[in-house]
This record gives structure tokens, sequence and C-alpha cells, in this order.
């Protein structure tokens, strides 16, 4: 099976500041992968290029050998780092909107998650915490069949609780047959779950490897590896 997604000499400039610098990696099918690197790495503008909210300068990217375009953001199912969701709506009208709008939401599915949360859907965004908005909010990813799922600092600013919470519906509600892309510098809380990690620093690679080589050929976790690369 081909690469879920494909990223070739990929750049993007803010100005004279080169966010990406000529990016090179592949996401292969059923992998957890997590793209770490310190604030203002480049994680957020590849994801949003990956998303096709930002457009690339230079190189190519691609996703289940689509260029990113409306047929490939059908494949994708994108949480981003802020809220972007119309607090003065109730959860059952968001609910609505995602079925109406995305072909592969699974609405029943998002129930069924909300439930478990005793969240009433009746509830207006607005009332609710800043942790049960962001669970809200990763519903709404995790209930659509995506081939590709990009997260970017799903557990960044919330309690140890909600972030378990984050980590096991991640992993249980995800399509295994795509990926997930999770981008964080919160290294040993994610680390878990990760099957390969993206190391980026100043928008450019600085390693790509499976945790497993990881731990076998430097004899350390990901984030002893992180912060020694990083000098953290």
């Amino acid at each position: 099976m081909s690469a879920i997604m494909e990223c070739r000499d990929l750049t993007k400039s803010f100005g004279s500041l080169k966010a990406l610098n000529q990016i090179n990696f592949s996401i292969e099918p059923g992998r957890i992968v997590g793209l770490l690197g310190p604030n203002g790495s480049g994680k957020t503008t590849l994801i949003k290029v990956a998303t096709g909210l930002l457009t690339p300068n230079s190189g190519s990217i691609t996703i289940c050998g689509l260029p990113v375009d409306t047929q490939s953001k059908l494949r994708v199912s994108y949480l981003p780092d802020k809220n972007y969701l119309n607090e003065s709506l109730k959860v059952s009208q968001i609910f609505d909107y995602f079925n109406d709008f995305y072909s592969n939401f699974q609405i029943d599915k998002a129930y069924e998650m909300l439930s478990r949360l005793n969240i009433d859907r009746n509830s207006r965004l607005k009332t609710l915490s800043k942790g049960t908005k962001e669970k809200v909010q990763l519903i709404l990813v995790m209930s659509r069949k995506a081939d590709l799922y990009l997260l970017d600092e799903p557990i960044g600013g919330v309690d140890p609780a909600a972030r378990d919470y984050i980590l096991n519906t991640i992993l249980s509600n995800y399509n295994e047959e795509g990926s997930i892309l999770i981008s964080t510098h919160l290294i040993s809380d994610i680390e878990p779950i990760l099957d390969d990690v993206i190391f980026i620093k100043d928008g450019t690679i600085v390693l790509t490897s499976s945790v497993d080589t990881i731990r076998e050929e430097n004899g350390k976790s990901v984030d002893a590896l992180f912060r020694e690369v990083f000098k953290c």
C-alpha cells in the first residue's frame, strides 16, 4: 500500500523566514507518528500545509497519493491547536453540522463517545470548561473515518487526567487502516502510544525513526534522545 502522507523537498517561507526547509519524509499506513520539536520549529506550519490551509513555495506533499486539494481533504481529519467552533452552538448542532459537511462523519459513534463522558448534547459550547471543549473537538475529529488524522498539540494545556482520556480516545477510535500525525512538545506523555517519530527544528528534519529503533540503537527513550538532540 502506498504512503498515507509523503513530503518531497517541501519548503514554505514567510518572507525571508523559511518555516519549512526541504522537508522529506513519508508516513506508512497504520502508524502513529510523533512530530516532535520545540515551539517555533515548524510543526504547525507543516500540518497546515498538509490540510491545505497553507500553500508551499516549492516541493510536493501528497495524501494517499493525491495532491492536497478538495479530494485529499476528505481523507484528512484535523484537530487544530486552538478552538475554532462557534461557542454559541449546542453540541448537538455542531454534530449535525459535521454530519452534513463530512460524508465520513460517524454521528452515532460521536454520540456514543459523548455519552461516555456524560456531556449533555444540549449544552452550548460556551458553557463548557476548557478541558471539556477540547474533548468535544477531539470527538469530532476521531468520529470521522479518515485516512490521516492530524492532531496539533492535542494534550497541550490540559490536566493529566484529561491527557489520559485524550490519548485513550485517540488509540481506541482512529481508523486503524489510516495513520495519525501528532504534533507535540510534551514527549514523555505521548511516547507510549507512538510507533515512529520525526524530530524537527527550525523548519528542518533532524531525525526520522521508529521508536523501537531509537530504544534498540540508542538505549534510551524518545524523551531522553529528544532532550539530548535539542539540549533541553
